[in-house]
Order: structure tokens, then sequence, then C-alpha cells
């Protein structure tokens, strides 16, 4: 890859996760409590991780944590890792599955790893409202970002 197309790349990973936190923020705090469905709320279960892993509680952090891995972790792991191992094994299969599956493994991670073992939450936070808004803010956020890098592409392997 060469150095401008890395540039190009960066840019496309920063706006991809940009737009797709605004599109997971939006539907889960927004569009979903608008049709009668549960509201998400990231920030205090970033906020409750950190303080779980430091011991410091702090809103604020919660925040950056959140914005942080929408902008930069979760498109990073499209891009490096998800995307990539679907074009080794099975290079026919759609982008767009790829990251219906991506979005539900963002789900896991954030759900069981994130609220459960690390927060200490119910597994999947109960399976309530909140556990069904969160799978599709997770495949959304996957599927726009995806798209976007897509669209551009910024693709790692072709």
């Amino acid at each position: 890859m060469t150095e401008q197309h890395s540039e190009s790349h960066i840019f496309t990973i920063l706006a991809a996760g940009a737009l797709a936190t605004l599109a997971f923020d939006s539907y889960g705090q927004g569009i979903s409590p608008l049709i009668g469905m549960s509201k998400l709320a990231p920030v205090p279960l970033a906020t409750q991780s950190i303080q779980v892993l430091t011991g410091f509680k702090s809103p604020e952090f919660g925040y950056l944590l959140h914005v942080i891995t929408g902008l930069i972790f979760y498109p990073l792991g499209w891009y490096l890792i998800a995307r990539p191992i679907q074009q080794r094994l099975v290079p026919a299969l759609p982008w767009i599955v790829t990251a219906l599956v991506y979005g539900v493994v963002l789900w896991v991670f954030a759900l069981y790893i994130m609220a459960h073992l690390v927060a200490g939450n119910p597994p999947f936070l109960g399976f309530t409202g909140i556990t069904w808004v969160a799978l599709i803010g997770h495949v959304l956020f996957a599927i726009v970002a995806a798209w976007i890098m897509e669209t551009r592409e910024a693709v790692l392997i072709r």
C-alpha cells in the first residue's frame, strides 16, 4: 500500500467511524425511543467498565471511550480483521453479509464481554428491550462503516 493510499484509508476509516457512530447513537438514543423501544445508554456502560477496571468513575471518560471505540477501534476491527478474514476464507461473500456478522460480533463484545464479564451486569443485560436495540444498533454501525469503507475502496486486501 502506498503512503497516499495509507493516508486516504486513515481518513476513510475515521469518516466511517464517525458516521457509523452517529447512526448508532441516533438510532439507539433517538429513533428507538421514538418508536416505543428502549433507549441505549452506551456512556453509562463505558463509565461502569472504566470504573471496574480502574476504580475511577468518570462519565466524561466513559463518553470519550464510547466515541474513541466508535471512531477508531470498531472501524479498525472491520478494516484489519473482519474484512481480510472474509476475503481470504470466502472471497465471493458480499461485504454486506460480512458486515451483518461483524455487527453481531460487536454486539456480543459489547453486551457479553464488556457489560457482563468486565462490568458485572447480567449477560446481554438480561435479554431485555435494550438488548435488541443494541443488536440493531451494532449491526447498523457495522453496515454503515463497512459501506463507507467499501465505497471508498479502503480495503486492506483485494
